[in-house]
């Protein structure tokens, strides 16, 4: 079984050019994502959270990463204004320990948070209370966070790009090519 830190640098370098920019950041990547992988092989819900300017992202995560095309397992990956349709009326940190602990009932801890978007949009508050959340976060360092600028021209481009390396990463962990950590 192959290394996931090995298997990304040479799924990098075989999309050429495509993604060369990734290839200096791909310790952030693997870090970040082989214990996301881990996770979702354990069977625990993501819940997938985006700032606003990343809802178009957060459809097409949610309608691709399960599509009926595939021939792997179905996922548990669901929105959280799925589960709290006024999200964005959460705004302090009593009301986001009450959704936390509504979420942690009725998950029973077995979920994780995936937050894409800028560090300081309050949508992603939920997410950085928590220590296993999987973050895609733009002009901020954070724990277990993969960076972006905002600011890039091409943010949009690496957002898919990234989110097709992540899904070729999720199948090969599923079916034991590379080695994630379990």
């Amino acid at each position: 079984m192959t290394d996931f830190a090995q298997w990304s640098l040479d799924t990098i370098r075989e999309d050429g050019a495509a993604l060369s920019w990734l290839e200096e950041q791909r310790f952030d990547w693997t870090t970040t994502t082989a214990h996301s992988l881990e996770r979702m092989l354990m069977g625990k819900t993501i819940i997938l959270i985006t700032d606003e300017k990343r809802k178009w992202l957060e459809h097409y995560i949610l309608t691709s990463i399960n599509r009926a095309s595939f021939d792997r397992p179905l996922l548990s990956i669901l929105s959280i204004d799925s589960i709290c349709q006024h999200y964005n009326s959460v705004n302090t940190g009593e009301m986001i320990d009450i959704l936390d602990d509504m979420i942690s009932l009725a998950y029973r801890d077995d979920y994780f948070f995936w937050y894409i978007g800028k560090g300081n949009d309050k949508r992603a508050d939920i997410a950085k209370k928590r220590d296993d959340s999987y973050f895609w976060i733009f002009d901020e360092e954070f724990q277990n966070s993969f960076m972006l600028k905002s600011y890039d021209p091409l943010l949009d481009i690496k957002l898919l790009q990234l989110f097709k390396l992540f899904d070729a990463s999720l199948n090969a962990a599923l079916y034991g090519e590379v080695d994630v950590g379990l």
